[in-house]
């Protein structure tokens, strides 16, 4: 597993998917929908999947000795480290808002979603929708990928658009908090990204294997 995790990230994957690890610092940028951080990251593992698909690199993986839920483990393994590392620097910028930069004044001044827990928590959310439609959907064929990130894409920005104005609905107004107020909902509202996070992998992933091993490559 550890060589195959190796393969992608030093062949399958495009210089541009590191790059757009980048894009975690969307997290600073006041005015702007900072969860369109995430999409840019998924963007950038989107095209190493499009570049491996044009170079035969399932059918390479398949001729390989290993199992082929092994080459669906590779691929989500190869997928969730990019996002960790993103999700890492997201949350490393969103710790120094919260705390050293709380009371800066474009923050303060700043009518899009503010830089918390519950962001992080959304984001996490975002990353689970991509695993469950981009990786799952790519699997039942192993080749198509265009529709699948599409359908993504829309749900990402409904989800993202929610995200923005929910704290301009009565009652909801402390999901943007700023700094460490309300702690206790950022930080149930952060278990719950990770919980939906995890659970969306976790099953797309089992149905992928399932699906990619019904596949005559």
């Amino acid at each position: 597993m550890k060589a195959l995790l190796h393969k992608e990230l030093r062949l399958s994957a495009l210089p541009l998917t590191y790059l757009f690890i980048a894009f975690a610092f969307l997290t600073l940028v006041p005015g702007y929908p900072i969860l369109c951080g995430v999409f840019f990251v998924t963007l950038g593992i989107f095209q190493s999947f499009q570049s491996a698909r044009e170079a035969n690199d399932i059918v390479y993986s398949a001729l390989l000795p290993v199992a082929k839920t092994d080459i669906v483990k590779g691929k989500y393994l190869f997928s969730l480290t990019i996002e960790l590392a993103a999700f890492a620097l997201m949350a490393l910028l969103t710790l120094i808002r919260m705390a050293v930069l709380v009371d800066a004044s474009p923050y303060r001044h700043n009518a899009m979603m503010n830089a918390n827990l519950f962001f992080l928590g959304t984001a996490l959310v975002l990353f689970g929708l991509f695993n469950a439609i981009f990786l799952g959907g790519f699997f039942r064929t192993a080749y198509k990928l265009g529709k699948h990130f599409v359908i993504y894409i829309i749900v990402t920005f409904v989800v993202i658009g929610i995200a923005e104005a929910a704290h301009y609905l009565p009652g909801l107004g402390a999901l943007n908090a700023f700094g460490f107020e309300h702690i206790g909902l950022q930080l149930a509202t952060l278990c719950a990204g990770a919980a939906i996070c995890s659970a969306l992998t976790w099953l797309s992933y089992r149905k992928a294997c399932t699906d990619f091993e019904k596949i005559d490559l």
